[in-house]
């Protein structure tokens, strides 16, 4: 008489997903993502950037331009001429108002072709650039 006063209480199935494994496991798997998408690194050209003690990252939308030590430019992995340079800056600064050129040299380039670069990227609608440097260890 006493299992008729509470029937459901011990048949009954617990039919709820648990979702605090499901969190576990997806925080566990950011993470690694996290510390290995630091490690992959882009091919890239190959260039000998200068270093400084006070490097900083680059924020994510960004303009790559590339100078190598052959003197050959690059606008974010593609070649492109020192004349087709500027179209292709004012193109796409007028896309997105917010884009930040970041310029890469080789060291053994001249200061003279880097602040070229700077003013053509200065001049056609970039509002903010920097220059891409090596973190001294």
């Amino acid at each position: 008489m006493s299992a008729d006063i509470f029937p459901d209480e011990e048949d009954s199935v617990i039919a709820e997903i648990n979702i605090v494994p499901f969190v576990d496991i997806v925080l566990v798997l950011l993470i690694i993502f996290m510390l290995t998408s630091s490690a992959i690194v882009r091919a890239s050209i190959a260039v000998d950037l200068p270093s400084a003690a006070s490097a900083g990252s680059a924020v994510s939308s960004t303009l790559n331009i590339v100078l190598n030590d052959n003197g050959e430019l690059f606008l974010n992995g593609d070649p492109v001429t020192h004349e087709a340079l500027g179209a292709h800056v004012a193109r796409a600064s007028w896309k997105d108002e917010d884009l930040q050129a970041v310029i890469s040299a080789d060291k053994s380039i001249g200061y003279g072709q880097v602040i070229g670069i700077i003013d053509v990227v200065k001049g056609n609608g970039i509002k903010s650039f920097a220059l891409n440097i090596q973190r001294e260890l």
